[in-house]
């Protein structure tokens, strides 16, 4: 797969690295298309979630659903819509983020009978915890082998 380009951080200004800095994770998200539905049709207001790759909230245990609790069956705002309404404060407290993968299939005739596998997904990766590459705990090579050459 291809790196993405796109990153967004998220970063905790309660909690120092050694350097200073506030720690956090960096999300990387894989190319994605956003909605492709015409707007003001009934998939979009449904699926107004799928408008942007990515939404913010605060934590709510009652919000658990992008779409919201009955995607099918309402006419269009709940979901990710009715949740950023509140204008809620997003520092200094537990945030939600809300990342939207998939992918535009055009079909071909080669995806017939079988579709190939298509691929979308995400990075999230530590930003700022560590003071230097945390693999470099590695013994060196004279305490692990003090002779200096292998013997089998």
């Amino acid at each position: 797969m291809v790196r993405p380009e796109r990153a967004w951080y998220v970063r905790n200004r309660g909690v120092k690295n050694a350097l200073g800095q506030p720690v956090g994770y960096k999300v990387l998200p894989y190319a994605s298309p956003i909605l492709l539905a015409s707007e003001g049709s009934p998939v979009a207001a449904r699926a107004a979630f799928a408008s942007h790759h990515l939404w913010v909230t605060a934590y709510d245990s009652d919000e658990m659903r992008a779409a919201g609790p009955f995607p099918n069956q309402h006419p269009g705002g709940a979901g990710l819509p009715s949740y950023i309404a509140n204008d809620r404060d997003l520092v200094d407290t537990d945030v939600v983020l809300w990342l939207t993968c998939g992918t535009n299939h055009v079909a071909r005739p080669e995806d017939w009978p079988v579709m190939p596998a298509a691929r979308t997904g995400f990075i999230l990766e530590p930003a700022g915890f560590f003071a230097r590459n945390p693999a470099l705990d590695v013994r060196p090579q004279t305490d692990v082998n003090p002779g200096g050459s292998c013997h089998l």
